[in-house]
């Protein structure tokens, strides 16, 4: 995989040099100059990267994540607060352990 990955950027690269290198001069007078254009198409191509980077994001709740067996999870536990009232009528609050 790693050498499809470097095999591909090198043809990207080689073929973004073959045609920046094939330009022909450019004259500044009423539009965006050369290396504003090349600033242009640089952000463009950040933004549209980030887009498809994005686009393969695996973080989403539908995917499938590996999970031991019952008999091999520890028992989860967590203190929650409970409130109750007293024969008096008084309300306080408890901190009880439960776990899963």
């Amino acid at each position: 995989m790693r050498k499809s990955l470097l095999r591909a950027g090198g043809t990207a690269t080689l073929t973004a040099l073959i045609l920046c290198g094939a330009q022909p001069a450019v004259q500044a007078r009423d539009g965006i100059g050369a290396g504003g254009a090349a600033a242009l198409g640089v952000l463009g191509g950040v933004v549209a990267g980030s887009a498809i980077a994005s686009a393969n994001n695996g973080y989403y709740p539908g995917r499938p994540v590996y999970r031991a067996p019952p008999a091999y999870v520890e028992e989860v536990c967590h203190v929650e607060r409970r409130g109750y009232i007293d024969p008096y009528g008084y309300e306080h609050v408890r901190r009880v352990r439960v776990c899963e």
